[in-house]
């Protein structure tokens, strides 16, 4: 029996037992309500009313301190001898490779091919809000993370919702808090296996056959999807036995470096067509307001835009804070202020620069699909928005897809190690098990497509949203003191005095070691 028919058996078997599953927990997950000649998916609301919320309740924290953001990942507010594994810019580069990937090369395509350039203002606005959600639940994460024996730290909303509802609510907040981990563990595991694995190194393959042949070319056998999937699952594999520390390492390295690739390019093609620019603006504006043959109207632009914002920077689904936690700080809320800059890097500006460069090109495939042709593949219509300036630019779309998805799959595997160590211990045989299945999920990946089990990953993980923000919302008085302790120290820190780790009584971060 020959490899490709293992496969597609393999592919079928398991699409046809879990397709009726995933398809009613999409239905319940992504439920969505008529308004204004629109569907509005109700997650999607819940994610943007948090935003809303705690936008709010911290005065608009996103700007008012997104300058000491910037400081505080620069190292300016450093102390030495803090608990912890990475530095501040380690960590967000660690939590950021996990949201930025083919999201913002092919879903902000398909978000301004459906909604119009219009989609592209609320996509920024979301990501804005999303900004307060982030710093939140980070903060949570660092101030309830368990420091453990020999130094690792983990942290998540199964660390922070159980340690947080019961320092809050006593005995019944306790009860709760272990329902709502233990769950947390499972949506995270579960997504990532499936979502944050083997669809990325899946995606990642179809760029690298596209650009080679094609499936008669020199890597689009069943052997070249093989040797693929094994030189991925390899790396995978490397990094992931030196934990967050090596992690960290790649992913600061490699996500400057994708970031930087894939603005670069952004910037030709909207330098070549510069001209084009003040009406590609005008465009956005006018198409956030009176956006023309898009269902619903405004409204539907706005539901669009803030659909794939949403989807894109995962604020209040707590995934991020489980990366965050291993930062090296006494100070929760410094770290809460680096992580608001996650939603800013991978939603208002790499997303809005791929949004801005297809709606300057204008390739012959967003035409189409705006007329209301035949719908093509979103990477398909980045692509030929570079086409336009740059031909040989598919090439370096499969460098950046290719750095993109393996940052992310090195991100949820850390993200799912931490689920996976809650759920069954963290013993050397606990974590070597689940390194070993982490690693044949990404072979996997390149030989198989499990569609339908991708699908009811993405409804699982959303579901950890409505648990996550529920926690926040009770937790979010927590948040309050932790950023005044945090600003307290700044000032002291900015008027000379010597502020070391672990000299601030006012300030003490709850952690366990076990």
């Amino acid at each position: 029996m020959s490899l490709d028919s293992i496969t597609s058996s393999v592919d079928e078997a398991v699409s046809g037992f879990f397709e009726p599953i995933a398809k009613w927990l999409g239905e319940v997950v992504f439920y969505s309500v008529p308004v204004g000649g629109t569907d509005l998916p109700l997650i999607v609301a819940w994610l943007v009313v948090a935003g809303l919320v705690f936008s709010g309740w911290f005065g608009l924290v996103q700007i008012r301190k997104f300058r000491l953001a910037v400081n505080v990942v620069r190292g300016k507010y450093d102390e030495k001898g803090s608990t912890g594994e990475v530095n501040h810019f380690q960590a967000l580069t660690a939590a950021v490779s996990g949201t930025v990937g083919l999201g913002n090369i092919a879903g902000v395509a398909v978000a301004v091919s459906i909604g119009g350039p219009g989609a592209t203002f609320w996509m920024i606005l979301c990501g804005l809000l999303g900004m307060a959600t982030k710093f939140v639940e980070v903060t949570l994460g660092v101030k309830y993370r368990e420091v453990h024996a020999d130094g690792t730290v983990s942290g998540g909303p199964m660390h922070y919702l159980p340690k947080g509802l019961a320092e809050r609510f006593g005995a019944r907040g306790k009860t709760l808090g272990k329902v709502l981990g233990l769950l947390a563990s499972v949506m995270i595991l579960f997504f990532g296996l499936f979502g944050g694995n083997l669809f990325q190194v899946n995606q990642s393959y179809a760029q690298l056959v596209s650009v080679t042949g094609g499936e008669g070319g020199m890597i689009g056998s069943s052997s070249g999807a093989l040797f693929f999937g094994i030189l991925i699952a390899a790396i995978v594999g490397i990094v992931l036995l030196g934990g967050i520390r090596s992690i960290a390492s790649v992913t600061s390295k490699l996500v400057p470096a994708m970031a930087g690739i894939y603005i670069a390019a952004c910037l030709v093609v909207i330098l070549v067509h510069v001209a084009e620019v003040p009406a590609a603006l005008s465009s956005i504006i006018e198409g956030a307001f009176n956006p023309a043959g898009v269902a619903g109207g405004v409204l539907g632009a706005l539901i669009i835009g803030f659909k794939r914002a949403a989807f894109s920077n995962e604020a209040g689904l707590g995934s991020a804070p489980i990366a965050h936690s291993a930062v090296k700080t006494e100070h929760p809320a410094s770290e809460g202020l680096v992580a608001l800059l996650e939603p800013f890097i991978d939603t208002v500006v790499i997303c809005t620069m791929t949004a801005l460069t297809i709606v300057i090109a204008n390739p012959a495939s967003y035409v189409k699909l705006r007329e209301g042709g035949e719908s093509i593949g979103g990477v398909t219509i980045t692509s030929d928005a570079f086409g336009t300036v740059l031909p040989w630019f598919p090439y370096i779309l499969t460098i950046a897809v290719m750095l993109f998805a393996i940052s992310t799959v090195l991100t949820w595997g850390y993200y799912c190690m931490k689920a996976w160590t809650h759920l069954f211990g963290r013993s050397k045989g606990s974590e070597l098990t689940f390194k070993v299945m982490y690693t044949l999920f990404a072979v996997a990946g390149s030989l198989l497509t499990l569609q339908t089990l991708i699908d009811m990953a993405d409804a699982v993980l959303f579901m950890l949203a409505v648990i996550n923000i529920i926690g926040l919302y009770l937790l979010a008085p927590v948040v309050k003191r932790e950023l005044n302790n945090f600003l307290d120290f700044v000032r002291r820190r900015d008027a000379g005095e010597h502020t070391d780790a672990h000299e601030d009584d006012d300030q003490e971060p709850v952690k366990t070691t076990v």
